[in-house]
């Protein structure tokens, strides 16, 4: 099963970016919960794809990027 891409270049860097802020104050206050959304942000944003982009019709790739 292959998912359709709906996130951008420049989103993607952003969600990688978010993920490593949140893993590491998750890693450094010790608090799971920031852990658990830098995993969820870093998977997002590694795979191209974001669930909650498909309800609302959000596809943030541009014509060249496919």
């Amino acid at each position: 099963m292959t998912l359709p891409k709906n996130v951008g270049t420049m989103d993607r860097n952003i969600r990688l970016a978010v993920a490593g802020v949140l893993i590491l104050l998750g890693l450094i206050t010790g608090r799971i919960i920031l852990d658990i959304l830098g995993l969820i942000v870093l998977a997002t944003g590694w795979l191209g794809f974001c669930p909650a982009y498909v309800p609302l019709k959000i596809n943030t790739m541009k014509d060249a990027e496919n």
